[in-house]
């Protein structure tokens, strides 16, 4: 596993300590900083405080339901969420991921399963680097600007405010409008490889970007061909 160039702190939220410690020790020699809370409160306390790159959070908390807790730091941060349950049911995923969570993963896990999902993630909410030369620095549709650069989204002139992931579809599609993508393609482009069977990753994540840039009565801004992919119609 290659390590952080770039330093980075990760906000465990989780209230078993011998997981925590398996947790920080592997983060520690990867050179990662790492601060913990074992209870709901003080975790949106250390959002606030220590200002993380990524939290890693456990559905089942004293005292707190791990869903809301999601929710609550999704409205206060674009900060990267991924969710480390022992609830591996498809429901609970669905609604983690519907929370504002970026990606769930199922105790037990491999650590090494665990810090290519952070990098992975990582990648997405961090600004890419400069050098496609061939990527305009915005792209119009309709009403809507997408500045790639600055990682932006305006509808009619007001700032819509997208997760990392939400913007990293946005800008797959937008790239490639009006082609048609699979989610598979999808998978692949936006959460990395190995994602690729995580079906419901997209669906969730496609209706939260329309539900933010298509306005009620308004023609749709990405088509589904089912079965088959999505896509922003082309010009």
């Amino acid at each position: 596993m290659t390590e952080l160039t770039i330093p980075t702190r990760v906000l465990i939220v989780e209230d078993d300590p011998n997981i925590v410690d398996l947790i920080r020790s592997n983060l520690a020699v990867r050179g990662f900083d790492t601060c913990v809370s074992g209870d709901g409160s003080k975790a949106l306390a250390l959002l606030d405080t220590e200002q993380p790159d990524i939290v890693l959070l456990d559905l089942m908390l004293p005292e707190v339901d791990g869903f809301e807790l999601c929710r609550l730091i999704r409205e206060r941060s674009a900060v990267a969420i991924i969710v480390v349950s022992a609830r591996g049911g498809e429901r609970d995923k669905v609604t983690a991921l519907n929370m504002g969570a970026d990606d769930y993963m199922t105790k037990p896990f491999g650590i090494e399963e665990l810090l290519a999902r952070i990098l992975a993630t990582l990648r997405r909410t961090r600004p890419a680097e400069a050098g496609e030369q061939t990527v305009p620095s915005v792209i119009t549709i309709g009403d809507i600007q997408i500045d790639l650069i600055g990682q932006q989204v305006r509808r009619a002139g007001t700032v819509v405010h997208l997760t990392p992931t939400e913007f990293a579809l946005l800008r797959e599609l937008a790239l490639h409008r009006g082609k048609l993508l699979s989610r598979a393609h999808l998978l692949r482009r936006v959460w990395g490889r190995g994602y690729e069977t995580e079906t419901e990753y997209v669906r969730v994540y496609i209706r939260r970007l329309r539900a933010k840039l298509e306005p009620p009565g308004a023609a749709p801004l990405i088509i589904t061909q089912p079965r088959a992919g999505y896509r922003i119609a082309g010009d």
